[in-house]
């Protein structure tokens, strides 16, 4: 199982070199290495808000949730399983399998850096391989952060408008952020 570093209780009280280091101080199995034959269904649902189900019941442990969301990959054809070396099964996603719950941000302009803490207390710096993005969809935008591998965190409403703020204040067209060198669009493309 991964080796973990305990998050403080919110983002605020560290430094963005602080957060970049507790980031590369996590470590996450190769599920991208693992190719068993065994395929099944878990019975397990994560839904829109993040909220993880199993047989139509919450999981209300958060280190379990935390624990699967290690083992969660994505497949080629889109479709989410959980993956160990000896089981593949498959898990229903309703939109995104994370959501971004917080965010700090650090600078201004080019130089700014976005922390984003995830619903599973997993941090991401917003960098060029981390990237925003916005989706337009019939109920309004969807903004979304790349986390690893084909995985996505939907951006809480909050965390969003928070964004939207400091790019409108920067004044920059299209409206968006830099981080970590990369720009983050905040509008649909």
């Amino acid at each position: 199982m991964p080796e973990t570093t305990p998050l403080p209780e919110n983002l605020a009280s560290l430094s963005l070199t602080e957060i970049a280091e507790l980031v590369e101080a996590r470590r996450l199995p190769p599920v991208d290495q693992w190719h068993p034959a065994h395929c099944g269904d878990s019975a397990m649902r994560i839904a829109r808000d993040g909220a993880w189900y199993h047989e139509g019941a919450p999981i209300r442990r958060p280190a379990m949730v935390r624990l699967f969301s290690t083992i969660l990959r994505r497949e080629a054809d889109g479709s989410f399983v959980l993956v160990t070396p000896v089981e593949k099964l498959a898990i229903a996603v309703e939109d995104a399998p994370f959501v971004a719950v917080e965010v700090k941000s650090e600078g201004e302009g080019r130089d700014r850096r976005l922390a984003f803490r995830l619903n599973t207390d997993e941090i991401v710096v917003a960098d060029a391989e981390h990237t925003l993005r916005t989706a337009q969809a019939e109920d309004g935008p969807h903004p979304y952060l790349h986390v690893r591998r084909g995985l996505e965190a939907l951006l809480a409403r909050s965390v969003y408008y928070e964004l939207a703020e400091l790019a409108i204040a920067e004044g920059g067209e299209p409206l968006g952020l830099w981080s970590e060198g990369a720009f983050q669009a905040l509008a649909p493309a």
